[in-house]
């Protein structure tokens, strides 16, 4: 068997994992994987396992993020404004951003397999400075937050090997200057899931999945020292969210049908629990909406295999609304948008779902060439530009499409030349808004260019 059929044996296998169980299939990756790649296989695990609960999360097809933004959505078609100070630009350094990047103001903070963090500025590509990779630069992670002049990210806990000769590895959270880079503290994780599951803000601290795969801690932002800690009892799986500052967990038993998912409140000063929530079933978070959470869970006969679902929106005081929903088609990713679920088919249709509603508003064809579904690669989860009403697209192809956020109507389509295209495990291409900028990234290359809508 080749590499890539192995490789996809243990995506495949990874899917089914839930996500206190990451040391499993990182036991599982070390028996067919080479030692290089370990590292990839470990932090693959993650990404699976924060979308991959329950198997209701792998049907769907969950695009990665998954963080909603609740902002009023004006007509559709508006003329794009270039930021000031913007010009349009490209970028191929090698070893600056294949892992991924994060748009914070005016500047991209990316990872790549030379640098564990990078600052670029975004009007010009420019790259400000740079913090070196300890040891190998190959995973799936990039910064994820930015606040108060600090940068959160992820790098190698150490670069020597182990007893054996062998490279072991291991995570640390680390907090970096957003101005020159230094890095202020370092924080070792348990395991190697460097998804959005493993470290988020929230109001006064940054919650991480430390010192133990069933522990969440709140650590100062600026020392990394621990304030409190909340953990959940073995053989429970907990999701997580923030809602206005305040975390959440979605919490339900790991076992192939949960019957229930309680969703649980900890008070951001000490970390208390308090539930507002019991849902039945086996639910899986899928993003906010302002001050609410969207879950999705089976229903009917189908079970999880079947395409009749059920969405629940929750808000923070536990108020909820629950709603049927169909698929269209078999996603291949889907993102929560304001009180829109936006969700791309391996069919090539692009639909629209309102949260408000409970209603499919449209579906049309997504404009751009869609990677196959057997193979490795992914599509890029959409971004909206709320001031332009558009939802944008962008396949590993190079190629882009803007629809109306209202009627689905393509408005604007272009190509950007991005190299060949790259295996998943070196970096998902991903799809950013600038403003009203867009940055498409694959690999080491990154193109700004301003969508020429409503002009």
């Amino acid at each position: 068997m080749t590499t890539e059929r192995v490789e996809e044996k243990v995506r495949q296998t990874l899917n089914a994992v839930a996500l206190d169980r990451v040391r499993a299939p990182g036991n599982l990756v070390e028996q067919v994987v080479r030692r290089r790649s370990r590292r990839r296989f470990s932090q693959a695990a993650g990404a699976a396992v924060a979308v991959a609960a329950i198997s209701v999360g792998a049907v769907f097809g969950f695009g990665g993020g998954g963080t909603g933004h609740d902002r009023p959505v004006r007509p559709a078609a508006s003329p794009a404004t270039p930021p000031e100070g913007w010009e349009p630009w490209r970028s191929s350094g090698p070893g600056a951003s294949e892992r991924g990047c994060l748009v914070d103001g005016s500047a991209l903070y990316c990872s790549g397999s030379a640098y564990d963090a990078v600052k670029i500025d975004a009007n010009t590509g420019k790259r400000l400075w740079t913090v070196e990779v300890n040891r190998e630069g190959d995973g799936i992670d990039h910064p994820f937050a930015v606040r108060d002049g600090v940068v959160y990210a992820y790098r190698n806990h150490t670069a020597e090997n182990g007893p054996d000769g062998d490279y072991a590895g291991g995570t640390d959270l680390m907090a970096m200057d957003a101005d020159t880079g230094d890095v202020l503290w370092k924080v070792e994780m348990p395991q190697d899931d460097r998804t959005a599951q493993a470290a988020m803000l929230i109001d006064g601290a940054v919650l991480a999945n430390t010192p133990s795969v069933r522990t969440m801690s709140a650590l100062d932002p600026l020392t990394g020292k621990e304030k409190w800690r909340h953990t959940w009892d073995k053989g429970t799986v907990c999701q997580r969210a923030v809602l206005s500052g305040v975390p959440y967990l979605a919490c339900l038993p790991d076992v192939e049908k949960p019957d229930a998912t309680e969703v649980l409140r900890l008070d951001p000063a000490d970390g208390s629990a308090t539930k507002i929530a019991t849902l039945p079933g086996g639910q899986q978070l899928m993003g906010t909406t302002g001050d609410r959470m969207v879950l999705i869970a089976a229903q009917g006969a189908g079970g999880a295999g079947g395409k009749d679902l059920r969405l629940t929106t929750v808000s923070g005081s536990g108020e909820r609304v629950s709603r049927p929903y169909r698929t269209v088609g078999t996603p291949a990713t889907s993102s929560v948008v304001g009180d829109r679920l936006i969700s791309v088919s391996w069919q090539g249709k692009a639909s629209a779902y309102s949260l408000t509603t409970g209603q499919t508003l449209w579906t049309r064809p997504v404009g751009v060439t869609l990677p196959g579904q057997d193979t490795m690669q992914s599509l890029p989860s959409p971004v909206v530009s709320a001031g332009q009403g558009v939802v944008y697209f962008f396949s590993p192809t190079g190629d882009l499409s803007g629809l109306d956020l209202r009627t689905g109507k393509q408005v604007w389509r272009d190509h950007v030349d991005l190299g060949k295209a790259r295996p998943a495990f070196g970096g998902s291409p991903q799809l950013l808004l600038y403003g009203d900028a867009l940055v498409a990234r694959n690999g080491s290359t990154v193109v700004s260019l301003l969508p020429r809508v409503g002009d």
